[in-house]
Parts: C-alpha cells; structure tokens; sequence
C-alpha cells in the first residue's frame, strides 16, 4: 500500500492545469535564469511602437502582442481601395474585381509605388506587409484562379510583380525581418483577424477576418480557427521554459507538473482544431486555395517571379500554410523529436519552412531545440528509476513512481503531436486530395509525402518509447494510457503505410517526390 506521501504526489503528478494564455489573460513571471539566452514577453508593451509585432510571450503566445490595425491611413487609400474591392465575394452580395478578373487591369491603372521608408510605426509596417502581400498574391494568382475555376487546372500565374506593389512591398519586407512574400504568421492568419468586442477575448464568435481572398464564411473560418488555436500558445510557451528550467535542476516533480500543463494546453490545442470541420467547409478550400500558393516549387511559376523595380533575377518563394506555425515544432524541438527525423529531402523541407516565421519565432524556437538538448530533456524523461535525478526525498519507491510517471506524461505529450499532425494528414485528404490531382501543397512540398514524412517519424517515436516502458511499474490509470497511446501508434503507422502506398499509385512517384 503507498504511504499518504506517494498518495500526494501521484496526486500533485496529475493535476489538471488552469489556463494562463490569451484565453484568460495574467502576467506570468519567468525565473530570471530562463531568460538569460532568450527574452520572453511578460507584458505585450501595447504603448512600444518600435519593437517587432510578433514576439514570443506568456500572454500573447505567438499572436502579434497587439491586436492588428485593420485600416491603412489615407495615404494608402488606393492599396486599401483595391483591397476592399479585391475578393471574388463581396460583403454586399456583388462579385469583386477577382471574380470578374479583373485586379490586374485595376492594379495598372489605379496603384502607384508608395513610400514607405519613413515609416517607423510597427503596426502599420506589419499591417502594410499583409496587405501588399495579399495584392501580391491575388495578382500573380489571378489567372491561375479564371482557369481553375473553368477547367480545374492552374495554367501559368503571372510572371512580372510590377513595381507598384513589388517596391514597397520589398521595402516593408526587408524593414520587419520577412521574405517579400505572404507568410502564414505575419499575412494570411494571425495578423489578420479583429475583434468584433475589443474587451472580449479571442473566441471565434469574437472575432472576424481583415483581408480574404474568396469572401466567404468558409475561408473566414479556415482562417479564424488557426488564431483560436493560437490563443493557447502563450500557456505552451510558459510550461515549455517551466519543463526547461525543471529538467536543467533535475527536479522530476516540478518537470511532471510542467510536462502535465504542457499535455492538457496541447489537448486544448488540438480539440480547438477539431471544429475546422464545421467551421470550413472541405469543399469551399478550392475556392481559395489557389491565392495561397506560392512561386517555389509550382509549376505555374516554372521560372519564378521578377519583381519590377527590385531584382532582375527571379525570385522563388514558398506559399502559405498552416506548417509555419510555431506550436507543433515548439513541440518537436522541446521533446527532441526534431533530432528523429528522417535525413532525406521531405526533412529538408521542413527546415526550409523555418525560415518563413517571424524572426522572434524562430529564435525562440532555435532556443528551445538548444536548450532542451543542452538539458537533455528526452533522456531525463526516459531514464530508468537506477539513474534518477536528485531529490530531496530518499524513498526509492517515490523515486521510481516520479520516474514512471516522467516517462508516461512525456508519451503523452508526443501523443498531442501525433493527433494535431494526424488530423492535420486527415484535413489534406479531405479538403484537397478528394477536390484536386494537383500534387503540390500550398506550401511547395509533395502534397502526399511531406505530412506522412513527419506524422511517421512520431509514430515511430511513440511505437519505440512505448516498448521500453515497463507496465508492471505504472499505476492503473498511467497503464491504461500507455497501453491505450502504444496500441493507437501501431494501428496508425499500418494505416498510414498503405494510404501513402495507394496514393502514390494514384498520382505517380513524381508527386511524391520534393
């Protein structure tokens, strides 16, 4: 029988974790010594218009620290103009200029290049890069869109950027840190939605979209639901240095509280995921899904873009998508999963993706990978009960439970990877492989091989853990999970085996080939 002491920390072990993200805002400090190589925001500094929008906080998480400005001043009221005017449904009912195709005549005749260099108000820089970047992409992508929706194929985008959208948008790109092409943090999702109360929080019946491509509630909601996920980023960020800073001490019982916390905002993450399906509807993706692509990796754009005024020499740019968000890899760097992946050219891929983030994004998360590695935080986590970190309590049944504990709740957080990177594999075979034989995701890489490249690694990670746990040292409730976790990775794996089999059968080997 376990004395009251190991009833209390099993107890202390399991605990269910409130939320202190963005859903429900408070200032969390950080130990000193968890910033010494990274500075994370305690506070969002709404009043600072000099620092970047998007810079990584325990309360704002890997949204902008201030809400986006949704309007451009006058002095950008023809870029605002065609923008309004921009989507193939428009708010009144009436098609837009895209429906009738005809923003790229509009852009001719009515938009000069701006200056923008004497800008220094961050907002307005990042508002002014998503809204070049959706006129950039909807006029290179216009002519893709008239011949997909007449014969469901792309064709040839436009080859040139004219300078009037093509100038400042180089300038207001290389002034925030970006490529000068739409990103999915600092353009499509996160920097473009606005809440309908200002003194509510980021619900999606709070919130509406900025710019859209489509105007539909469809793409509204494809949208919105990425910044509902996001809005728990903040709490990830904060049990993600607290795992950090328990594992750099060796203390367990503090790392299976963090690691627990990190385990339930995760489960949050991926069941706020879970309403795309009802929020977009899987057929209306095709409807927007042209504007998002990019010019790397595309055969619409075999030679890439000149951008007029900038460079005479094309330039390849990655389209958006939902990969570049920062949660999933903070898990995959945090858990050293990313060390797991396979060497071959989908993983290439993968770390091509990091460089379309905000810079404060991917230094944080180059943080983590370096500190968990420094910390050795997966080997912490596994470590048999002989080689257990110190403690302050001498029982070596105590020790051995904290361990196993220590090895279930980091399964688990591997398990949250699976199930967003799994659902994420599920959403391209309904949204798009069912829709289109187009064998290039939005983002560049071979639509039927990239996610299982990732989503397998995990379940080979989670099918290896897994066997070297010994039950007969679990309680009943960690036996269950375990069992329940290692079981669903086997079947998962099979299944994933044969769908990547019969898909390559479908469309060919060179549509799995980067």
């Amino acid at each position: 029988m376990l004395s009251s002491s190991l009833r209390r920390m099993r107890s202390a072990v399991s605990i269910r974790c409130l939320s202190t993200g963005a859903l429900a805002p408070s200032v969390v400090r950080l130990h000193a010594h968890q910033l010494d190589q990274f500075s994370i925001l305690r506070d969002t500094m709404p009043e600072n218009t000099q620092i970047p929008s998007f810079m990584v906080g325990t309360k704002n998480g890997f949204l902008p620290r201030r809400d986006p400005m949704t309007k451009l001043p006058d002095q950008f009221a023809r870029v605002e103009s065609l923008l309004q005017r921009m989507p193939l449904n428009l708010a009144d009912g009436s098609k837009g200029l895209l429906a009738h195709g005809q923003l790229g005549d509009a852009v001719h005749s009515e938009l000069e290049a701006c200056e923008i260099n004497h800008i220094v108000d961050e907002r307005l820089l990042s508002a002014l890069y998503r809204d070049y970047t959706f006129l950039a992409s909807a006029y290179l992508l216009e002519p893709c869109d008239i011949m997909y929706r007449s014969k469901s194929e792309y064709g040839l985008g436009r080859q040139i950027l004219p300078s009037s959208i093509a100038v400042p948008l180089a300038q207001v790109a290389q002034r925030i840190g970006a490529k000068p092409f739409m990103e999915y943090a600092l353009s499509y999702s996160l920097y473009n939605w606005q809440r309908k109360n200002p003194f509510k929080g980021l619900t999606y019946d709070n919130l509406d979209i900025i710019r859209s491509f489509a105007g539909t509630e469809s793409e509204k909601g494809f949208i919105l639901n990425h910044v509902t996920m996001v809005a728990y980023s903040g709490d990830l960020i904060q049990h993600a240095t607290d795992s950090l800073d328990a594992a750099s001490r060796r203390d367990r019982l503090a790392f299976n509280r963090a690691m627990k916390c990190l385990n339930d905002t995760y489960e949050l993450i991926n069941s706020e995921m879970e309403f795309m399906w009802s929020r977009s509807e899987p057929g209306d993706y095709q409807k927007f899904r042209t504007f998002i692509m990019g010019t790397k990796n595309q055969p619409m754009f075999p030679n890439g873009v000149i951008y007029e005024g900038v460079s005479d020499q094309p330039l390849f740019h990655r389209g958006e998508s939902g990969a570049n968000d920062s949660m999933i890899p903070l898990g995959d760097n945090l858990l050293q999963l990313t060390s797991s992946m396979p060497n071959n050219p989908l993983t290439e891929v993968l770390r091509d993706f990091r460089s379309y983030r905000p810079t404060n994004h991917k230094e944080f998360l180059e943080y983590v990978q370096r500190r968990a590695d420094e910390v050795e935080l997966k080997q912490f986590a596994l470590q048999d009960d002989s080689s257990a970190g110190k403690t302050t309590i001498h029982s070596r049944e105590f020790i051995a439970i904290l361990v196993y504990a220590t090895t279930s709740v980091y399964l688990a957080n591997v398990d949250q990877i699976r199930a967003f990177r799994h659902r994420h594999w599920n959403f391209t075979k309904e949204y798009i492989l069912k829709y289109s034989n187009h064998p290039v995701a939005t983002g560049g890489s071979p639509i039927i091989t990239w996610l299982p490249n990732q989503l397998g690694a995990v379940l080979d990670t989670m099918i290896d853990v897994g066997s070297h746990i010994n039950p007969a040292r679990l309680d009943d409730a960690s036996k269950r999970s375990v069992e329940e976790i290692s079981r669903r990775a086997n079947a998962q794996k099979r299944v994933l085996v044969r769908e990547v089999a019969a898909l390559r059968e479908k469309f060919g080997e060179e549509a799995a080939r980067t």
